[in-house]
């Protein structure tokens, strides 16, 4: 088995038992499958193998130091949008020429520490970013490659809060503008253009829109080829969503390509994806214990161990995680909201969801849950982070401890 699967009415990770996991490390508790992980990158080299093409994992899906190891192992470059996120790409040893930085409010600091590292591209969201990069790269009497990121006015068809390629949202510059943006900046010392990048949104499970946005890219790199620009890349970004319904239906990187490769063809140039949640969000489970039941009027509560803390997407996103025993009793089903401990009405997993019902004690799995789940993390009302653990060829092990309270209180002076 690769990934989450039943095996006897018991969910499995690649073959170890779910209850081994929680019984060994506490809940809540993050368990990924590094098998899902490598079978969900090979498939997009697979998929993008007709052209020169990088595959930059976009580290704010998740962090954690291990998974960074696996995916630099396999070949992938990474994409940052940080100077943590830098310092967490070089210490996973990502080459600093694989590193593209992206991000709408990079800092003097976070440009520098990028130009110090050698990266291979700064994805530049502004005009004032690349006059100040300018600056910094001739101080250190160095050139800064620069990729334009630009927005077409796409709609993602996605939640409105990740959606990030319609023009009242903040990211990039207008496509219609870029060419005189890249006149000027073009004669800015120590700065090279070297390519262009979209990225309309995330969890896009409709390609129409994809399609269409390297369509404009594609023409647009065509005209300033033609006026002699230097190109090197073509970034597409990422955005691919997964099924988290579960019912087969989501899309895979195959049938990106089969859209959006037809609208590059002919370009002399390497294509850059930046998938973040197509990597790891099917590879990653969040374990959670039932602490009681509890009922109100008509309604039924199942109040669990792990909150909008531990997995803030269901509060934030209204989004949908699939959750099951992690062993089948036969229970009849009943419709409950699965609600966390935090002191908030929007602390929940899941409201007015059809659930075998429980008993305390129980052992539940909160599905697709290692993208946006430990990286969006927090301490609200004092709470400790979960540890996370990883399933290596049939070996489990602890890859970030739980965090302590002498953990939380470390930095105060």
């Amino acid at each position: 088995m690769t990934g989450f699967e039943r095996d006897g009415g018991v969910l499995r990770c690649d073959g170890v038992d779910l209850e081994e996991a929680a019984g060994r490390f506490g809940t809540p508790l993050y368990l990924y499958s590094a098998a899902a992980i490598r079978e969900a990158y090979q498939r997009y080299d697979r998929a993008f193998a007709s052209v020169p093409h990088r595959i930059c994992y976009a580290l704010k899906a998740n962090g954690s130091g291990a998974l960074l190891r696996l995916l630099q192992g396999l070949g992938a470059g990474a994409d940052i949008v940080s100077g943590g996120e830098l310092q967490a790409a070089l210490r996973a040893g990502f080459a600093p020429e694989r590193i593209v930085f992206s991000g709408v409010g990079k800092t003097d600091e976070e440009l520098a520490a990028g130009l110090d590292a050698g990266i291979g591209e700064f994805n530049a969201e502004s005009e004032d970013e690349v006059q100040r990069l300018s600056a910094l790269a001739a101080a250190r009497s160095r050139a800064a490659r620069v990729t334009l990121r630009v927005n077409p006015d796409i709609d993602p068809r996605s939640h409105p809060y990740i959606s990030t390629g319609l023009r009242e949202n903040k990211f990039g510059v207008d496509i219609r503008e870029a060419p005189a943006i890249l006149s000027r900046l073009r004669a800015l010392p120590a700065i090279e253009v070297t390519g262009l990048q979209s990225h309309i949104g995330s969890q896009i499970t409709d390609l129409s829109p994809l399609a269409e946005a390297a369509r404009e890219l594609a023409e647009l790199s065509r005209r300033l080829l033609d006026e002699g620009f230097p190109l090197r890349t073509i970034d597409i970004g990422g955005g691919l969503g997964v099924d988290y319904q579960g019912g087969g239906a989501g899309l895979g990187p195959e049938a990106l390509a089969e859209r959006v490769l037809p609208e590059l063809q002919g370009l002399p140039l390497t294509l850059l994806l930046e998938p973040g949640r197509s990597l790891v969000a099917p590879a990653g489970t969040l374990l959670t214990r039932v602490l009681f039941l509890k009922r109100n009027r008509a309604k039924t509560f199942v109040i669990v161990d792990a909150g909008m803390n531990d997995l803030l997407r269901p509060s934030l996103y209204q989004a949908f995680h699939r959750i099951e025993p992690v062993r089948e009793t036969g229970s009849p089903a009943q419709r409950v909201d699965i609600v966390g401990p935090v002191c908030e009405t929007g602390d929940f997993l899941a409201r007015d969801r059809e659930l075998a019902l429980p008993e305390a004690g129980a052992l539940l799995a909160v599905r697709d849950a290692g993208a946006y789940g430990f990286s969006m993390a927090s301490n609200y009302n004092l709470r400790m982070r979960p540890a996370e653990a990883l399933v290596d060829d049939g070996t489990m092990r602890l890859i970030r401890r739980r965090e302590t309270f002498e953990d939380l209180v470390r930095t105060e002076v």
